[in-house]
């Protein structure tokens, strides 16, 4: 017996303390509530989405942090459910330039590594080639979807940024576009940020013509906790694959400071974080479980890489603790289950969201939203660590 536990130990399946990993535990229960992964986040038919991306990097993580294959496996299947042997993607469709489409493209390098199944590298070359000619805003910056014209979302940063970055070393690419990658993170910091409040507004429209978009600016109105999330996440999963020596890489750790800053600000008393990041005692606000596991994972990373100073520890593990205690439940199986997720939230399109506050506090609230998900198995792997 003492023999199993110090094995368990050193795989990550417990802690030291003799407890099943929180990591373990939730991606156990997510494959009990979806036995096949492309029916993860809800879904009832095939598809290629950001999501996929998302929780199939917190398995493959997990899978390499605990030795245990079958969470591979569980993602491995759905790449070979979604790609053909040409390195076709089901319901993928490069014409359409969604950024969101881009994120799922990460866990396809780690499947190459290990499997080296060459139509996973020719899913990447596909992915890959949508950058080459994805619509811009004057300044450099990628336009979220075709359909979204003139439009920087928070969110885009993380779906597309880490995995341009990723390719570039990949494919043997000119360092030269590193440039290109730090740019995203500049434009959409500049044009993005409050000065009052020191937080990032959710998008930026640099036409003005959205209804949502300040006349004068071209930001929407509110400091979403979500969007800030991930680009949170997207700051701190770039410097990855950005060079040590690359002359602006100090732009994205200045950057990472600023979110680090305005997140510890607004941090509740609790641990966790707001729907609207400033506006945590009005009404209808409520404390949201994907952006407070997404900041607990960006903001464990950039301590533990020494990207920020090492007080923000704190600030994290305050929130890893406010996460167990205000979301996390467990029922009468003993599956995890991840409360209190809002489902999604966007601007524009039809019907049309018109990032009021009324519309943030209107959609729909869930549980176990791979959103949060996917950071809070991260997350734990990071606490575990």
């Amino acid at each position: 017996m003492l023999i199993a536990v110090i094995t368990a130990v050193l795989t990550g399946c417990v802690s030291p303390e003799g407890e099943m990993s929180w990591a373990v535990r939730m991606a156990d229960s997510e494959m009990q509530r979806a036995p096949e992964a492309w029916q993860l986040d809800f879904q009832k038919k095939l598809k290629w989405d950001y999501t996929f991306g998302l929780e199939g990097m917190a398995f493959i993580q997990l899978s390499e942090a605990t030795g245990n294959a079958k969470y591979f496996h569980y993602i491995e299947a759905y790449a070979d459910t979604m790609i053909n042997d040409r390195g076709e993607i089901r319901t993928y469709k490069l014409s359409n330039y969604n950024i969101d489409h881009l994120n799922p493209g990460k866990m396809l390098f780690a499947l190459y590594e290990k499997t080296h199944k060459e139509k996973y590298k020719k899913a990447l070359e596909l992915l890959y080639s949508q950058l080459k000619t994805h619509p811009r805003t004057s300044e450099g910056g990628f336009w979220h979807k075709l359909r979204y014209p003139h439009q920087m979302w928070l969110d885009g940063l993380y779906m597309g940024a880490p995995f341009y970055a990723q390719c570039i070393g990949f494919f043997h690419e000119p360092d030269s576009l590193y440039d290109d990658v730090i740019n995203q993170f500049v434009i959409v910091a500049q044009r993005t940020r409050d000065p009052a409040s020191g937080l990032f507004r959710h998008a930026y429209d640099e036409s003005r013509e959205q209804r949502w978009a300040d006349p004068a600016t071209g930001q929407s109105a509110y400091a979403w906790g979500r969007a800030m999330g991930w680009f949170a996440m997207a700051l701190v999963d770039v410097l990855d694959f950005i060079p040590i020596d690359h002359p602006r890489r100090g732009e994205l750790i200045a950057i990472l400071n600023t979110v680090a800053e305005g997140a510890k600000k607004y941090q509740n008393p609790d641990g966790v974080w707001y729907q609207i990041l400033d506006l945590g005692g009005r009404e209808k606000n409520y404390a949201e479980a994907t952006c407070s596991c997404m900041f607990a994972y960006a903001l464990l990373k950039a301590t533990g890489k020494g990207y920020i100073n090492a007080s923000y520890r704190e600030t994290a593990m305050k929130a890893w603790e406010g996460i167990l205690n205000t979301f996390v439940k467990e029922d009468d199986a003993g599956a995890l289950h991840l409360t209190q997720c809002c489902a999604v939230a966007g601007l524009g399109g039809d019907p049309y969201r018109d990032g009021s506050y009324d519309y943030y506090m209107s959609e729909p609230v869930r549980s176990n939203d791979p959103k949060g998900v996917g950071p809070f198995i991260m997350a734990s792997l990071l606490m575990e660590n």
